[in-house]
């Protein structure tokens, strides 16, 4: 983030660190001259312009919806929860002006930035099946916390599968409209996570979406697999498909006898990311992260008010009511999952009642 200047960053990584000493540090490392412990004193700080929100999803929705009653730009993760989402966007509604994005870096990956184009184009001809893998070791912290909890907003459906479910619409052009899913925790407990704590949060995920237009989706989320990290998305059609294998496309038409490489990542680890990256984030949202950024900074350059924006280099970015649909879809799988039955996917058009959340929380805690 040291390329943008006038942003404020919360998360690992940050100007913004649990004590003011790591902030300090942090700040340091990164050639900033401002830092704190304390979000207010980011937040009302008149050179920051755009709030960049990196925490667990409980807090997302409390930061980024002051941020944006304060006049700063947001940049976000997803939220813990529908209801959050959806404060959220009611946020983003008031404040059409600013910035109000949630960042899925895959969309900003050139091998789907490619693959949306060749799909307008017909390269596949009539989308009719999507099939999604992500295979990965455990996503489980060193000890326990928000990951470890299923309603905090932990698991490998809520932490990638949120993304991949966006991804998928982004694509094709079509929403999810029913789902069947199912979400199993095979490592309840480790060295680490042990005595009175367990997880509850899903590290195995399978989902199937009907999307509009009859398009199939299928997707399967392994968090228990060693070895090397396995990202692939492939997109079929009446004319022949498009692969993504990490960060490079592949297509192969119908009348072809082999597929084609379309397109190679070209962006070297040096060029753009830390010689010692975080070892828990895969290299693909790394780069994607990388790309993100790049359009965040074409965005504001040029721009003779700093709280202004130029919507062109991010128009391919998740808004905050895409946000809201992804957390539906991932709320549907989760009823799927309990009930064993296709569950109609369900966009809060108003806030439910609180007290109505709370006994259902309590009742799927109990089951």
């Amino acid at each position: 983030m040291k390329m943008l200047p006038g942003v404020g960053v919360f998360g690992t990584g940050s100007p913004v660190g649990e004590t003011e000493e790591e902030a300090k540090q942090l700040a340091e490392e990164m050639n900033i001259a401002f830092y704190t412990s304390r979000t207010d004193d980011i937040l009302l700080h008149q050179d920051v312009d755009l709030v960049c929100i990196s925490i667990p999803p409980p807090l997302t929705r409390q930061i980024s919806v002051k941020a944006l009653g304060i006049g700063k730009n947001v940049v976000c993760e997803k939220a813990a929860t529908s209801v959050d989402a959806f404060r959220m966007v009611t946020a983003s509604r008031y404040y059409p002006q600013l910035m109000s994005l949630v960042g899925n870096v895959l969309r900003f990956l050139p091998a789907f930035v490619r693959m949306k184009q060749l799909i307008s184009e017909h390269y596949v001809g009539a989308v009719m099946i999507c099939d999604a893998r992500i295979y990965s070791g455990s996503l489980l912290s060193p000890s326990y916390g928000w990951i470890c909890d299923e309603l905090m907003g932990g698991g490998g459906l809520h932490t990638m599968g949120t993304y991949i479910v966006d991804l998928l619409t982004h694509l094709t052009g079509r929403r999810a409209e029913k789902v069947h899913g199912l979400l199993k925790t095979f490592v309840r407990q480790n060295a680490a996570i042990r005595g009175i704590r367990h997880v509850t949060s899903d590290d195995f995920c399978f989902f199937q979406m009907l999307m509009g237009g009859g398009v199939c989706s299928t997707v399967t989320l392994n968090f228990n697999m060693p070895g090397a990290f396995v990202h692939e998305v492939m997109v079929v059609g009446s004319a022949g498909r498009l692969v993504a294998r990490g960060a490079d496309l592949y297509g192969q038409k119908n009348s072809a006898t082999q597929e084609e490489l379309l397109l190679r990542d070209s962006l070297a680890v040096g060029a753009g990311l830390p010689e010692q990256g975080p070892q828990d984030v895969p290299l693909l949202y790394l780069k994607g992260m990388v790309y993100m950024v790049q359009a965040l900074r074409q965005s504001f350059q040029g721009q003779g008010d700093c709280r202004t924006w130029d919507h062109a280099p991010v128009s391919m970015a998740a808004s905050f009511e895409d946000g809201l649909y992804m957390q539906s879809v991932v709320d549907a799988i989760k009823r799927s999952s309990r009930s064993g039955e296709w569950e109609a996917v369900e966009v809060l058009t108003e806030e439910p009642d609180t007290n109505q959340n709370l006994c259902e929380a309590l009742q799927r805690n109990n089951l």
